[in-house]
Protein backbone atom coordinates (compact mmCIF):
# COMPACT_ATOMS: atom_id res chain seq x y z
CA UNK A 1 0.00 0.00 0.00
CA UNK A 2 1.13 3.40 -1.14
CA UNK A 3 0.61 5.12 2.77
CA UNK A 4 -2.27 6.42 4.29
CA UNK A 5 -4.03 9.92 3.96
CA UNK A 6 -1.53 12.17 5.70
CA UNK A 7 -4.68 14.46 7.28
CA UNK A 8 -5.42 10.95 8.86
CA UNK A 9 -6.04 11.75 12.27
CA UNK A 10 -7.67 8.27 13.78
CA UNK A 11 -4.71 5.93 15.28
CA UNK A 12 -7.47 2.74 15.74
CA UNK A 13 -10.95 2.18 15.39
CA UNK A 14 -13.60 0.45 17.74
CA UNK A 15 -15.21 -2.76 16.51
CA UNK A 16 -18.89 -2.69 17.59
CA UNK A 17 -20.01 -5.87 16.36
CA UNK A 18 -21.89 -8.00 18.69
CA UNK A 19 -21.61 -5.39 21.71
CA UNK A 20 -25.61 -4.39 22.00
CA UNK A 21 -25.58 -8.26 22.89
CA UNK A 22 -24.44 -7.98 26.74
CA UNK A 23 -24.13 -11.01 28.45
CA UNK A 24 -25.02 -13.45 24.87
CA UNK A 25 -21.45 -12.59 23.84
CA UNK A 26 -20.06 -15.78 25.86
CA UNK A 27 -22.66 -18.02 23.85
CA UNK A 28 -21.69 -16.67 20.46
CA UNK A 29 -18.18 -16.96 21.73
CA UNK A 30 -18.49 -20.30 22.34
CA UNK A 31 -20.85 -20.78 19.29
CA UNK A 32 -18.23 -19.04 16.94
CA UNK A 33 -15.46 -21.45 18.60
CA UNK A 34 -16.84 -24.44 17.68
CA UNK A 35 -17.38 -23.33 14.01
CA UNK A 36 -14.14 -21.58 13.46
CA UNK A 37 -12.57 -25.44 15.02
CA UNK A 38 -14.76 -27.36 12.65
CA UNK A 39 -14.01 -25.05 9.79
CA UNK A 40 -10.66 -25.58 10.13
CA UNK A 41 -10.68 -29.71 10.79
CA UNK A 42 -12.94 -30.03 7.85
CA UNK A 43 -10.89 -28.07 5.40
CA UNK A 44 -7.77 -29.14 6.95
CA UNK A 45 -9.16 -32.79 6.47
CA UNK A 46 -10.61 -32.22 2.44
CA UNK A 47 -6.45 -31.00 1.78
CA UNK A 48 -5.47 -34.21 3.69
CA UNK A 49 -7.32 -36.56 1.62
CA UNK A 50 -6.47 -34.89 -1.92
CA UNK A 51 -2.70 -34.55 -0.64
CA UNK A 52 -2.59 -38.49 0.03
CA UNK A 53 -4.91 -40.25 -2.00
CA UNK A 54 -3.66 -40.13 -5.86
CA UNK A 55 -7.12 -40.80 -7.37
CA UNK A 56 -8.07 -37.30 -6.32
CA UNK A 57 -4.91 -35.82 -8.16
CA UNK A 58 -6.79 -33.90 -10.70
CA UNK A 59 -7.70 -30.68 -11.26
CA UNK A 60 -11.11 -30.58 -10.13
CA UNK A 61 -9.61 -31.60 -6.56
CA UNK A 62 -6.83 -29.34 -6.98
CA UNK A 63 -8.91 -26.36 -7.45
CA UNK A 64 -10.61 -27.98 -4.00
CA UNK A 65 -7.68 -28.17 -2.41
CA UNK A 66 -6.47 -24.45 -2.84
CA UNK A 67 -10.42 -23.49 -2.22
CA UNK A 68 -10.16 -25.22 0.84
CA UNK A 69 -6.95 -23.78 2.07
CA UNK A 70 -8.21 -19.97 1.14
CA UNK A 71 -11.27 -20.03 2.91
CA UNK A 72 -9.04 -21.80 6.30
CA UNK A 73 -6.93 -18.70 5.63
CA UNK A 74 -10.07 -16.26 4.73
CA UNK A 75 -11.40 -17.21 8.29
CA UNK A 76 -8.20 -16.81 10.27
CA UNK A 77 -8.03 -12.95 9.16
CA UNK A 78 -11.52 -12.63 10.83
CA UNK A 79 -12.53 -15.28 13.09
CA UNK A 80 -9.76 -14.97 15.77
CA UNK A 81 -9.78 -11.48 16.35
CA UNK A 82 -14.07 -11.68 16.57
CA UNK A 83 -13.42 -14.41 19.45
CA UNK A 84 -11.07 -12.15 21.47
CA UNK A 85 -13.36 -9.09 21.04
CA UNK A 86 -16.03 -11.41 22.03
CA UNK A 87 -14.44 -11.80 25.78
CA UNK A 88 -13.22 -8.63 26.07
CA UNK A 89 -14.32 -5.05 27.06
CA UNK A 90 -12.04 -3.43 24.62
CA UNK A 91 -13.02 -4.16 20.93
CA UNK A 92 -10.21 -1.80 19.73
CA UNK A 93 -8.09 -2.35 16.24
CA UNK A 94 -5.32 -0.09 14.78
CA UNK A 95 -5.25 1.88 11.81
CA UNK A 96 -3.21 -0.12 10.45
CA UNK A 97 -4.07 -3.38 11.63
CA UNK A 98 -7.89 -2.86 10.20
CA UNK A 99 -5.96 -2.04 6.93
CA UNK A 100 -4.12 -4.94 7.19
CA UNK A 101 -7.48 -6.88 7.76
CA UNK A 102 -9.35 -5.51 5.17
CA UNK A 103 -6.43 -6.12 2.27
CA UNK A 104 -6.57 -9.87 3.30
CA UNK A 105 -9.73 -10.58 3.37
CA UNK A 106 -10.82 -8.80 0.22
CA UNK A 107 -7.67 -10.97 -1.02
CA UNK A 108 -9.12 -14.06 -0.20
CA UNK A 109 -12.41 -13.11 -0.96
CA UNK A 110 -11.76 -12.60 -4.33
CA UNK A 111 -9.69 -15.16 -4.93
CA UNK A 112 -12.66 -17.81 -3.84
CA UNK A 113 -15.02 -16.10 -6.49
CA UNK A 114 -13.04 -16.64 -9.16
CA UNK A 115 -11.62 -19.95 -7.86
CA UNK A 116 -15.12 -21.18 -7.51
CA UNK A 117 -15.41 -19.61 -11.79
CA UNK A 118 -12.66 -21.65 -12.59
CA UNK A 119 -14.01 -25.24 -10.84
CA UNK A 120 -17.13 -24.21 -13.29
CA UNK A 121 -15.05 -24.22 -16.26
CA UNK A 122 -13.11 -27.28 -14.77
CA UNK A 123 -16.56 -28.94 -15.04
CA UNK A 124 -17.67 -27.64 -18.09
CA UNK A 125 -14.63 -29.37 -19.65
CA UNK A 126 -15.19 -32.63 -17.96
CA UNK A 127 -19.06 -32.86 -19.71
CA UNK A 128 -18.55 -30.99 -22.37
CA UNK A 129 -15.66 -32.64 -23.77
CA UNK A 130 -14.61 -35.52 -21.69
CA UNK A 131 -12.71 -37.12 -24.71
CA UNK A 132 -10.16 -34.20 -24.47
CA UNK A 133 -10.58 -33.24 -20.52
CA UNK A 134 -7.06 -34.69 -20.05
CA UNK A 135 -5.59 -33.06 -23.08
CA UNK A 136 -7.36 -29.56 -21.97
CA UNK A 137 -7.04 -29.32 -18.50
CA UNK A 138 -3.43 -30.38 -17.88
CA UNK A 139 -1.27 -29.04 -15.00
CA UNK A 140 0.06 -26.47 -16.67
CA UNK A 141 -3.42 -24.79 -17.19
CA UNK A 142 -4.59 -25.91 -13.64
CA UNK A 143 -1.54 -24.33 -12.18
CA UNK A 144 -2.03 -21.26 -14.26
CA UNK A 145 -5.54 -20.52 -13.29
CA UNK A 146 -4.78 -21.12 -9.96
CA UNK A 147 -2.43 -18.46 -10.25
CA UNK A 148 -4.55 -15.76 -12.38
CA UNK A 149 -7.16 -16.43 -9.54
CA UNK A 150 -4.93 -15.66 -6.69
CA UNK A 151 -2.68 -12.59 -8.45
CA UNK A 152 -5.91 -11.24 -10.03
CA UNK A 153 -7.79 -11.33 -6.35
CA UNK A 154 -4.80 -9.68 -4.51
CA UNK A 155 -4.51 -7.01 -6.71
CA UNK A 156 -7.82 -5.72 -6.82
CA UNK A 157 -7.65 -6.45 -2.81
CA UNK A 158 -4.88 -3.61 -3.16
CA UNK A 159 -6.80 -1.36 -5.20
CA UNK A 160 -9.59 -1.27 -3.13
CA UNK A 161 -7.44 -0.95 0.23
CA UNK A 162 -5.65 1.52 -0.96
CA UNK A 163 -9.23 3.62 -2.64
CA UNK A 164 -10.00 3.55 1.37
CA UNK A 165 -7.23 3.75 3.36
CA UNK A 166 -6.46 6.92 0.81
CA UNK A 167 -9.14 8.90 2.20
CA UNK A 168 -9.12 11.39 5.81
CA UNK A 169 -9.96 9.46 9.13
CA UNK A 170 -10.98 12.42 11.42
CA UNK A 171 -13.67 11.10 13.52
CA UNK A 172 -15.71 8.86 14.70
CA UNK A 173 -14.22 6.04 15.06
CA UNK A 174 -17.03 3.60 16.05
CA UNK A 175 -16.83 0.67 13.01
CA UNK A 176 -20.96 -0.82 13.03
CA UNK A 177 -19.38 -4.08 12.74
CA UNK A 178 -17.04 -7.10 13.86
CA UNK A 179 -14.53 -6.80 11.62
CA UNK A 180 -13.19 -3.99 8.96
CA UNK A 181 -15.14 -4.24 6.12
CA UNK A 182 -15.63 -1.66 3.07
CA UNK A 183 -18.40 -0.13 3.46
CA UNK A 184 -18.69 0.38 7.35
CA UNK A 185 -15.19 1.77 7.07
CA UNK A 186 -15.91 4.38 4.54
CA UNK A 187 -19.02 5.41 6.44
CA UNK A 188 -15.97 6.91 8.77
CA UNK A 189 -14.00 9.17 6.42
CA UNK A 190 -14.09 12.68 6.71
CA UNK A 191 -14.56 13.65 3.15
CA UNK A 192 -17.11 12.84 -0.26
CA UNK A 193 -16.73 9.33 -0.88
CA UNK A 194 -19.36 8.92 -4.02
CA UNK A 195 -16.76 8.73 -6.61
CA UNK A 196 -14.54 5.97 -4.12
CA UNK A 197 -17.66 4.21 -3.56
CA UNK A 198 -18.75 4.37 -6.98
CA UNK A 199 -15.08 2.70 -7.95
CA UNK A 200 -15.91 0.32 -5.11
CA UNK A 201 -18.90 -0.96 -6.30
CA UNK A 202 -17.33 -1.29 -9.93
CA UNK A 203 -14.71 -3.66 -8.54
CA UNK A 204 -17.37 -5.79 -6.69
CA UNK A 205 -19.19 -6.03 -9.94
CA UNK A 206 -16.07 -7.21 -11.44
CA UNK A 207 -15.28 -9.74 -8.78
CA UNK A 208 -19.09 -11.13 -8.30
CA UNK A 209 -21.04 -10.87 -11.42
CA UNK A 210 -18.40 -11.47 -14.04
CA UNK A 211 -17.51 -14.63 -12.56
CA UNK A 212 -20.90 -15.65 -11.77
CA UNK A 213 -22.00 -14.87 -15.04
CA UNK A 214 -19.02 -17.32 -16.92
CA UNK A 215 -20.24 -20.01 -14.27
CA UNK A 216 -23.94 -19.39 -15.73
CA UNK A 217 -22.38 -19.41 -19.38
CA UNK A 218 -20.47 -23.04 -18.46
CA UNK A 219 -24.26 -24.44 -17.19
CA UNK A 220 -25.70 -23.32 -20.15
CA UNK A 221 -23.72 -25.79 -22.16
CA UNK A 222 -23.59 -27.91 -19.21
CA UNK A 223 -27.11 -29.12 -19.23
CA UNK A 224 -28.16 -28.70 -22.91
CA UNK A 225 -25.10 -31.60 -22.97
CA UNK A 226 -26.59 -33.71 -20.08
CA UNK A 227 -30.01 -33.26 -21.96
CA UNK A 228 -28.63 -35.19 -25.03
CA UNK A 229 -27.33 -38.16 -22.66
CA UNK A 230 -30.15 -41.00 -23.89
CA UNK A 231 -29.88 -42.81 -20.70
CA UNK A 232 -31.90 -41.29 -17.34
CA UNK A 233 -29.00 -43.04 -15.34
CA UNK A 234 -26.20 -41.48 -17.59
CA UNK A 235 -28.34 -37.53 -17.11
CA UNK A 236 -28.22 -38.61 -12.86
CA UNK A 237 -24.60 -39.04 -12.34
CA UNK A 238 -23.87 -35.96 -15.03
CA UNK A 239 -26.44 -33.85 -13.08
CA UNK A 240 -24.54 -35.21 -9.64
CA UNK A 241 -21.18 -34.43 -10.84
CA UNK A 242 -22.50 -30.59 -10.64
CA UNK A 243 -24.86 -30.65 -7.52
CA UNK A 244 -21.98 -30.04 -5.33
CA UNK A 245 -20.29 -27.18 -7.05
CA UNK A 246 -23.70 -25.14 -7.86
CA UNK A 247 -24.98 -25.42 -4.30
CA UNK A 248 -21.43 -23.22 -3.20
CA UNK A 249 -21.80 -21.65 -6.21
CA UNK A 250 -25.39 -19.90 -5.23
CA UNK A 251 -24.58 -19.92 -1.63
CA UNK A 252 -21.50 -17.84 -2.28
CA UNK A 253 -22.70 -15.52 -4.39
CA UNK A 254 -25.59 -15.14 -3.09
CA UNK A 255 -24.63 -13.55 -0.19
CA UNK A 256 -22.01 -11.54 -1.77
CA UNK A 257 -24.62 -10.03 -3.64
CA UNK A 258 -26.74 -9.00 -0.64
CA UNK A 259 -23.60 -7.28 0.99
CA UNK A 260 -21.96 -5.52 -2.05
CA UNK A 261 -24.21 -4.90 -4.76
CA UNK A 262 -26.80 -3.08 -3.16
CA UNK A 263 -27.79 0.12 -3.39
CA UNK A 264 -26.22 2.51 -1.09
CA UNK A 265 -29.30 3.32 0.70
CA UNK A 266 -29.74 0.33 1.47
CA UNK A 267 -26.30 -0.90 2.31
CA UNK A 268 -25.64 0.64 6.34
CA UNK A 269 -27.95 -2.15 8.11
CA UNK A 270 -27.70 -4.04 11.38
CA UNK A 271 -28.99 -6.82 9.31
CA UNK A 272 -25.53 -7.05 7.21
CA UNK A 273 -23.57 -8.49 10.02
CA UNK A 274 -25.66 -11.58 9.77
CA UNK A 275 -25.44 -11.75 6.41
CA UNK A 276 -21.73 -11.33 7.13
CA UNK A 277 -22.00 -14.61 9.35
CA UNK A 278 -22.94 -16.50 6.65
CA UNK A 279 -19.78 -15.71 4.17
CA UNK A 280 -17.54 -15.65 6.87
CA UNK A 281 -18.33 -18.36 9.12
CA UNK A 282 -21.38 -20.40 7.27
CA UNK A 283 -19.79 -20.74 3.79
CA UNK A 284 -16.16 -21.68 4.75
CA UNK A 285 -17.65 -24.72 6.47
CA UNK A 286 -20.48 -25.52 3.89
CA UNK A 287 -17.48 -26.01 0.95
CA UNK A 288 -16.04 -28.70 2.97
CA UNK A 289 -19.13 -30.65 4.29
CA UNK A 290 -20.92 -30.34 0.66
CA UNK A 291 -18.03 -31.76 -1.43
CA UNK A 292 -17.35 -34.77 1.49
CA UNK A 293 -21.19 -35.33 1.80
CA UNK A 294 -22.37 -35.34 -1.60
CA UNK A 295 -19.20 -36.86 -3.39
CA UNK A 296 -18.57 -40.20 -3.42
CA UNK A 297 -14.79 -40.07 -4.77
CA UNK A 298 -13.95 -37.73 -1.89
CA UNK A 299 -15.83 -40.09 0.50
CA UNK A 300 -14.08 -43.58 -0.66
CA UNK A 301 -10.92 -41.55 -0.46
CA UNK A 302 -11.96 -40.40 3.05
CA UNK A 303 -12.13 -44.35 3.97
CA UNK A 304 -9.16 -45.44 2.40
CA UNK A 305 -6.91 -42.61 4.12
CA UNK A 306 -8.83 -43.79 7.31
CA UNK A 307 -7.98 -47.50 6.72
CA UNK A 308 -11.58 -48.06 6.52
CA UNK A 309 -12.78 -50.95 4.29
CA UNK A 310 -14.55 -49.23 0.93
CA UNK A 311 -17.48 -50.85 -0.32
CA UNK A 312 -18.06 -51.01 -3.86
CA UNK A 313 -20.84 -53.15 -5.86
CA UNK A 314 -18.37 -55.78 -7.58
CA UNK A 315 -17.57 -56.41 -3.39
Amino acid sequence: MRGFNKTTVVTQFILVGFSSLGELQLLLFIIFLLLYVTILVANVTIMAVIRFSWTLHTPMYGFLFILSFSESCYTFVIIPQLLVHLLSDTKTISFVACATQLFFFLGFACTNCFLIAMMGYDRYVAICHPLRYTLIMNKRLGLGLISLSGATGFSIALVATNLICDMPFCGPNRVNHYFCDMAPVIKLACTDTHVKELALFSLSILVIMVPFLLILISYGFIVNTILKIPSAEGKRKAFATCASHLTVVFVHYGCASIVYLRPKSKSASDKDQLVAVTYTVVTPLLNPLVYSLRNKEVKAALKRVLGTPVITKTS
